[in-house]
């Protein structure tokens, strides 16, 4: 279940309708969606995960124009995962909206919302939906374990290119996890 924090205000949000109607507030689509129909495994083959969700990335499209779907699988051994990472930790926005259904591993997605001149974090995790709007300011870090699976929605998959701000705001809050499963790497581990 994703936690979100607000560093400047010593805020941590855990439990899912608080975590939920705060996004809301600033704009960030949030559901649980659950990864118990996978069977207690997330080793499936990509095409097994996107069936499982069929109804969930079908409504998804149908409500806001996304075209295409499919799923990314970072791991330590992923090639130049370094490089790949830094595209991200820096703010950036994107043309398009940042849909992401976590399927197994943790990231933290840090939002800058500028109207409201506020940062805060989200911790995502396994069964945890999370859609950044087109155009929002923030970057993404990953969780220690550096493992990821996720399923993700376009509308165009160049729109999901990073447009960078400029701006070394990440580089004032540290890129840490936060929820207890963070802590205790043993909850990450699927059950058997």
């Amino acid at each position: 279940m994703a936690t979100v924090r607000v560093p400047n205000q010593h805020l941590t949000i855990t439990q899912p309708t608080e975590v939920r109607h705060f996004l809301n507030q600033h704009g960030i689509q949030f559901e649980p969606w659950g990864v118990e129909r996978l069977g207690g495994t997330a080793t499936l083959p990509d095409a097994e995960i996107l069936t499982a969700y069929r109804p969930e990335i079908e409504q998804l499209k149908q409500a806001n124009g996304y075209v295409t779907a499919d799923v990314i699988n970072v791991t330590p051994a992923t090639p130049n995962l370094e490089t790949m990472l830094a595209k991200f930790d820096k703010e950036h926005r994107h043309a398009d909206d940042e849909v992401r259904f976590t399927i197994l591993g943790r990231g933290v997605f840090s939002i800058h919302d500028e109207q409201a001149r506020l940062v805060f974090q989200i911790e995502v995790g396994p069964g945890d939906l999370i859609n950044v709007p087109a155009q929002t300011a923030h970057w993404f870090d990953l969780c220690q374990e550096r493992t990821i699976q996720c399923i993700r929605l376009f509308k165009d998959p160049s729109g999901w290119s990073p447009i960078y701000t400029g701006r070394a705001i990440a580089d004032q809050y540290e890129p840490v996890c936060f929820s207890p499963a963070s802590l205790n790497p043993a909850l990450l581990r699927p059950a058997p």
